[in-house]
């Protein structure tokens, strides 16, 4: 059994959300987590765009840390990415700064984000049938809806993340039945009806 891979995560703050925050730019970052290390021509076809404006954005995102050359791979000009970190979070603050280029941002980081999250759950609902009974009698669509006032929500929240990093560093990844399984967490207040 190998030892599991260190997850890093990025913590957004305003400038790396400004570098972040274009529909193309999340696409790559999300295809070099999920698919690992690529050439802008890889990215430019498996996206469905031109190897310029990958390799454009790529540079963007590298400027900003979120991809980095891999040295281990690629011969003469062919140049390799790879993520720079697995996963990406919010600081709580960049809600409230004051900047409109920032909100701007954070508008198209968080529709793109919201986007992406539908996308894989109707992926999943159309091809549930390809996976045995056991797979999809183990995959949930809940929603539950709660009273609670802002600290609660934020311990909830940290509860629930706790858990994950828990199953993340599970000996489990390794188990012959594993499988890559997405969890998504929507948290917000609602108005009452």
């Amino acid at each position: 059994m190998s030892e599991p891979e260190e997850f890093l995560s990025r913590t957004l703050d305003p400038r790396s959300l400004r570098g972040l925050a274009h529909p193309l730019r999340i696409q790559l970052l999300r295809a070099l987590r999920r698919h690992g290390p690529a050439t802008a021509s890889q990215l430019a076809e498996r996206l469905g765009e031109s190897s310029g404006a990958t390799s454009y954005h790529l540079r963007q995102l590298a400027a900003v840390g979120f991809v980095e050359d891999d040295p281990t791979r690629g011969k003469g000009r062919e140049r390799w990415w790879k993520a720079a970190q697995q996963g990406t979070s919010l600081d709580e603050t960049i809600h409230r700064n004051p900047d409109p280029e920032v909100q701007g941002a954070l508008e198209v980081f968080l529709f793109e984000m919201a986007t992406i999250h539908t996308q894989e759950l109707n992926t999943y609902l159309g091809t549930r049938h390809d996976w045995d009974d056991d797979w999809q009698g183990a995959s949930d669509m809940s929603d539950f809806t709660l009273r609670l006032p802002i600290e609660k929500l934020r311990e909830l929240t940290g509860k629930v993340h706790e858990l994950m990093d828990s199953y993340r560093d599970s000996a489990d990844a390794d188990a012959p039945d594993a499988e890559r399984v997405r969890v998504h967490l929507h948290a917000f207040p609602q108005q009452e009806d």
